[in-house]
Protein backbone atom coordinates (compact mmCIF):
# COMPACT_ATOMS: atom_id res chain seq x y z
CA UNK A 1 0.00 0.00 0.00
CA UNK A 2 3.22 2.33 0.58
CA UNK A 3 3.51 2.32 -2.95
CA UNK A 4 0.48 4.02 -3.41
CA UNK A 5 0.80 6.92 -1.36
CA UNK A 6 1.80 10.27 -3.49
CA UNK A 7 1.71 13.48 -3.29
CA UNK A 8 -2.33 14.24 -3.34
CA UNK A 9 -2.33 12.24 -0.36
CA UNK A 10 -2.53 13.90 2.69
CA UNK A 11 -0.09 12.17 5.89
CA UNK A 12 -2.52 10.24 8.00
CA UNK A 13 -4.97 8.64 5.49
CA UNK A 14 -5.76 5.24 5.95
CA UNK A 15 -5.48 4.01 2.85
CA UNK A 16 -6.67 0.50 3.88
CA UNK A 17 -9.95 1.71 4.73
CA UNK A 18 -12.30 1.90 1.80
CA UNK A 19 -14.42 5.11 1.37
CA UNK A 20 -17.44 6.21 -0.20
CA UNK A 21 -15.71 8.85 -1.98
CA UNK A 22 -12.80 7.05 -3.61
CA UNK A 23 -15.37 4.01 -3.93
CA UNK A 24 -17.51 6.78 -6.43
CA UNK A 25 -14.08 8.14 -8.10
CA UNK A 26 -13.50 4.04 -9.11
CA UNK A 27 -16.84 3.67 -10.48
CA UNK A 28 -16.91 7.37 -12.58
CA UNK A 29 -13.60 6.15 -13.95
CA UNK A 30 -11.29 8.30 -11.87
CA UNK A 31 -7.29 8.24 -10.36
CA UNK A 32 -8.00 8.89 -7.31
CA UNK A 33 -8.22 5.60 -5.34
CA UNK A 34 -6.23 3.20 -3.55
CA UNK A 35 -6.72 -0.97 -3.93
CA UNK A 36 -9.21 -1.40 -0.89
CA UNK A 37 -11.43 1.07 -2.57
CA UNK A 38 -11.30 -1.02 -6.01
CA UNK A 39 -11.79 -4.06 -4.47
CA UNK A 40 -14.86 -2.52 -2.43
CA UNK A 41 -16.38 -1.36 -6.20
CA UNK A 42 -15.49 -4.48 -7.39
CA UNK A 43 -18.01 -5.92 -4.64
CA UNK A 44 -20.63 -3.12 -4.63
CA UNK A 45 -21.28 -3.67 -8.84
CA UNK A 46 -21.15 -7.33 -8.25
CA UNK A 47 -24.12 -7.03 -5.44
CA UNK A 48 -25.38 -3.89 -7.58
CA UNK A 49 -25.78 -4.61 -11.50
CA UNK A 50 -24.97 -1.41 -13.31
CA UNK A 51 -23.13 0.56 -10.62
CA UNK A 52 -21.13 2.13 -13.29
CA UNK A 53 -24.17 3.76 -15.06
CA UNK A 54 -25.84 4.75 -11.71
CA UNK A 55 -22.66 6.93 -10.81
CA UNK A 56 -22.84 8.55 -14.33
CA UNK A 57 -26.38 9.00 -14.16
CA UNK A 58 -26.11 11.22 -10.63
CA UNK A 59 -23.21 12.50 -12.11
CA UNK A 60 -25.74 13.76 -15.29
CA UNK A 61 -27.91 14.70 -13.22
CA UNK A 62 -25.41 17.35 -10.81
CA UNK A 63 -24.65 18.73 -14.12
CA UNK A 64 -28.00 19.47 -15.47
CA UNK A 65 -29.09 20.78 -11.75
CA UNK A 66 -26.20 23.34 -11.43
CA UNK A 67 -27.24 24.53 -15.44
CA UNK A 68 -30.52 24.92 -14.15
CA UNK A 69 -29.61 27.30 -11.42
CA UNK A 70 -27.56 29.00 -13.26
CA UNK A 71 -30.20 29.63 -15.98
CA UNK A 72 -32.02 31.35 -13.23
CA UNK A 73 -29.44 33.54 -11.85
CA UNK A 74 -27.61 31.82 -9.24
CA UNK A 75 -23.81 32.24 -9.71
CA UNK A 76 -22.97 30.64 -6.03
CA UNK A 77 -22.96 27.24 -5.12
CA UNK A 78 -21.75 24.87 -2.09
CA UNK A 79 -21.33 22.04 -2.59
CA UNK A 80 -21.41 19.63 0.71
CA UNK A 81 -20.12 15.83 0.47
CA UNK A 82 -18.85 16.96 -2.97
CA UNK A 83 -15.82 14.06 -3.15
CA UNK A 84 -13.15 13.43 -4.68
CA UNK A 85 -12.97 15.80 -8.42
CA UNK A 86 -13.67 14.03 -11.55
CA UNK A 87 -14.15 15.79 -14.91
CA UNK A 88 -17.08 18.26 -15.01
CA UNK A 89 -16.94 19.36 -11.62
CA UNK A 90 -19.26 22.23 -10.06
CA UNK A 91 -17.04 25.05 -10.48
CA UNK A 92 -16.23 23.60 -14.44
CA UNK A 93 -19.65 23.68 -15.18
CA UNK A 94 -20.90 26.77 -13.75
CA UNK A 95 -17.70 28.88 -14.14
CA UNK A 96 -18.04 27.52 -18.11
CA UNK A 97 -21.81 29.11 -17.95
CA UNK A 98 -20.68 32.35 -15.88
CA UNK A 99 -17.20 33.23 -15.51
CA UNK A 100 -18.40 34.87 -11.99
CA UNK A 101 -20.09 31.84 -10.67
CA UNK A 102 -18.19 31.47 -7.20
CA UNK A 103 -17.84 27.66 -5.66
CA UNK A 104 -17.24 25.95 -2.33
CA UNK A 105 -16.40 22.15 -1.70
CA UNK A 106 -17.35 20.45 1.27
CA UNK A 107 -15.96 17.01 2.37
CA UNK A 108 -15.21 14.65 5.29
CA UNK A 109 -12.91 12.73 2.88
CA UNK A 110 -8.93 14.17 3.41
CA UNK A 111 -8.10 13.00 -0.42
CA UNK A 112 -11.30 14.28 -1.58
CA UNK A 113 -10.16 17.91 0.00
CA UNK A 114 -6.39 17.64 -0.55
CA UNK A 115 -7.04 17.00 -4.22
CA UNK A 116 -10.05 19.39 -4.47
CA UNK A 117 -7.33 21.54 -3.52
CA UNK A 118 -4.59 21.32 -6.05
CA UNK A 119 -6.74 21.77 -8.65
CA UNK A 120 -8.25 24.68 -7.46
CA UNK A 121 -5.02 26.59 -7.07
CA UNK A 122 -4.97 29.63 -8.85
CA UNK A 123 -8.92 29.69 -9.23
CA UNK A 124 -10.16 33.02 -6.78
CA UNK A 125 -13.75 31.91 -7.05
CA UNK A 126 -13.53 28.80 -5.63
CA UNK A 127 -12.42 26.88 -2.96
CA UNK A 128 -12.66 23.39 -0.61
CA UNK A 129 -12.95 22.78 3.27
CA UNK A 130 -12.90 20.19 5.21
CA UNK A 131 -15.44 19.34 7.32
CA UNK A 132 -18.55 17.02 8.21
CA UNK A 133 -22.08 17.49 6.94
CA UNK A 134 -23.22 17.47 10.66
CA UNK A 135 -22.15 21.21 11.00
CA UNK A 136 -23.98 23.51 9.20
CA UNK A 137 -23.02 26.29 11.35
CA UNK A 138 -18.94 25.57 10.96
CA UNK A 139 -19.30 25.18 7.27
CA UNK A 140 -21.35 28.11 6.35
CA UNK A 141 -19.24 30.35 8.80
CA UNK A 142 -15.90 28.60 7.72
CA UNK A 143 -13.47 31.49 6.38
CA UNK A 144 -13.55 29.70 2.80
CA UNK A 145 -17.54 29.89 2.77
CA UNK A 146 -17.44 33.87 4.10
CA UNK A 147 -14.58 34.53 1.71
CA UNK A 148 -16.33 33.15 -1.40
CA UNK A 149 -19.99 33.15 -0.94
CA UNK A 150 -22.80 36.32 -0.40
CA UNK A 151 -25.06 34.25 2.07
CA UNK A 152 -27.78 37.00 1.90
CA UNK A 153 -28.34 36.25 -1.70
CA UNK A 154 -29.33 33.25 -3.26
CA UNK A 155 -26.95 30.24 -3.09
CA UNK A 156 -27.27 26.62 -5.13
CA UNK A 157 -26.82 24.13 -1.96
CA UNK A 158 -26.16 20.73 -3.45
CA UNK A 159 -26.29 17.62 -1.67
CA UNK A 160 -25.74 15.14 -4.54
CA UNK A 161 -25.63 11.38 -3.67
CA UNK A 162 -24.83 12.15 0.19
CA UNK A 163 -27.75 12.04 2.26
CA UNK A 164 -28.06 8.38 1.89
CA UNK A 165 -24.51 8.13 4.53
CA UNK A 166 -27.37 10.08 7.12
CA UNK A 167 -28.27 7.67 9.65
CA UNK A 168 -31.61 8.58 10.85
CA UNK A 169 -30.77 9.04 14.43
CA UNK A 170 -28.71 12.34 12.80
CA UNK A 171 -31.86 13.15 12.12
CA UNK A 172 -31.43 14.00 8.48
CA UNK A 173 -34.74 16.13 7.87
CA UNK A 174 -33.36 18.62 11.13
CA UNK A 175 -29.69 18.83 9.52
CA UNK A 176 -31.33 19.71 5.74
CA UNK A 177 -34.06 22.31 8.12
CA UNK A 178 -30.46 24.00 9.97
CA UNK A 179 -29.01 24.77 6.01
CA UNK A 180 -32.19 25.98 4.88
CA UNK A 181 -32.53 28.29 7.74
CA UNK A 182 -29.32 29.95 6.53
CA UNK A 183 -29.90 30.54 3.05
CA UNK A 184 -31.66 33.40 1.71
CA UNK A 185 -34.89 33.47 -0.24
CA UNK A 186 -34.26 32.26 -3.95
CA UNK A 187 -31.82 29.75 -3.35
CA UNK A 188 -32.02 26.28 -4.50
CA UNK A 189 -31.18 22.62 -3.21
CA UNK A 190 -30.05 19.86 -5.66
CA UNK A 191 -30.33 16.69 -3.51
CA UNK A 192 -30.13 12.75 -4.76
CA UNK A 193 -30.27 9.92 -2.78
CA UNK A 194 -30.57 5.96 -3.05
CA UNK A 195 -33.43 3.75 -2.76
CA UNK A 196 -34.15 0.17 -2.19
CA UNK A 197 -37.97 1.26 -3.84
CA UNK A 198 -36.48 -0.43 -6.60
CA UNK A 199 -34.80 -3.67 -6.43
CA UNK A 200 -34.80 -4.23 -3.39
CA UNK A 201 -32.74 -7.72 -2.79
CA UNK A 202 -29.54 -6.07 -4.79
CA UNK A 203 -30.13 -2.79 -2.94
CA UNK A 204 -29.93 -5.27 0.42
CA UNK A 205 -26.89 -6.72 -1.20
CA UNK A 206 -25.38 -3.20 -1.51
CA UNK A 207 -26.01 -2.18 1.59
CA UNK A 208 -24.52 -5.01 3.51
CA UNK A 209 -21.18 -4.35 0.82
CA UNK A 210 -20.83 -0.81 2.21
CA UNK A 211 -21.51 -1.75 5.93
CA UNK A 212 -17.76 -2.68 5.28
CA UNK A 213 -16.39 0.82 4.76
CA UNK A 214 -16.53 4.00 6.64
CA UNK A 215 -19.35 5.00 4.92
CA UNK A 216 -22.40 2.62 5.39
CA UNK A 217 -25.55 3.68 3.18
CA UNK A 218 -28.99 4.14 4.42
CA UNK A 219 -31.46 3.79 0.95
CA UNK A 220 -34.94 5.82 1.82
CA UNK A 221 -38.37 5.56 -0.20
CA UNK A 222 -39.55 8.73 -2.31
CA UNK A 223 -41.33 10.03 0.54
CA UNK A 224 -38.51 9.99 2.90
CA UNK A 225 -36.82 11.68 0.25
CA UNK A 226 -39.54 14.35 -0.55
CA UNK A 227 -39.71 15.08 3.47
CA UNK A 228 -35.62 16.05 2.73
CA UNK A 229 -37.18 19.04 1.05
CA UNK A 230 -39.80 20.54 3.28
CA UNK A 231 -39.48 24.24 3.51
CA UNK A 232 -38.32 24.39 -0.27
CA UNK A 233 -40.87 24.41 -3.17
CA UNK A 234 -39.93 21.17 -5.49
CA UNK A 235 -39.41 22.41 -9.28
CA UNK A 236 -41.26 20.04 -11.67
CA UNK A 237 -40.52 17.27 -12.32
CA UNK A 238 -40.53 16.64 -8.70
CA UNK A 239 -38.53 13.71 -7.04
CA UNK A 240 -37.83 11.45 -10.00
CA UNK A 241 -35.50 9.18 -11.14
CA UNK A 242 -31.80 10.93 -12.10
CA UNK A 243 -32.33 9.61 -15.69
CA UNK A 244 -35.79 11.34 -15.45
CA UNK A 245 -34.82 14.43 -13.72
CA UNK A 246 -34.58 17.38 -16.79
CA UNK A 247 -32.94 14.93 -19.32
CA UNK A 248 -31.12 17.20 -22.05
CA UNK A 249 -28.84 14.47 -23.97
CA UNK A 250 -29.06 10.96 -24.74
CA UNK A 251 -26.20 10.56 -22.29
CA UNK A 252 -28.68 11.48 -19.51
CA UNK A 253 -31.01 8.67 -19.50
CA UNK A 254 -30.15 5.06 -19.36
CA UNK A 255 -32.86 1.68 -20.25
CA UNK A 256 -32.11 -0.71 -17.99
CA UNK A 257 -33.35 -1.33 -13.99
CA UNK A 258 -30.37 1.02 -12.94
CA UNK A 259 -32.31 4.21 -14.15
CA UNK A 260 -34.21 4.25 -11.12
CA UNK A 261 -31.97 3.21 -8.08
CA UNK A 262 -31.29 6.84 -7.27
CA UNK A 263 -33.88 9.80 -6.75
CA UNK A 264 -33.21 13.34 -7.82
CA UNK A 265 -35.02 16.53 -7.36
CA UNK A 266 -34.40 20.75 -7.08
CA UNK A 267 -36.37 22.76 -4.81
CA UNK A 268 -36.51 26.26 -4.38
CA UNK A 269 -36.50 28.20 -1.33
CA UNK A 270 -39.64 30.97 -1.33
Amino acid sequence: MVNERSSWVPQGVNVELPSAARVYDYLLGGGHNFAADRQLAERFATALPGSRDIARLNRAFLRRAVLFMVERGVDQFLDVGSGIPTVGNVHEIAQAANPEARVVYVDNEPVAVAHSQLILDGNDRAGALQEDLRNPEEILDHAVTRGLLDLDRPVGLLMVGVFHFVPEDWGPRALVDRYRSRLASGSYLALSHFTADSRPVEMAAMVEVMSRSKDPIHPRTRAEIEALFTGFELVEPGVVSTADWRPRAPGDGAAGPERDQIYAGVARLP
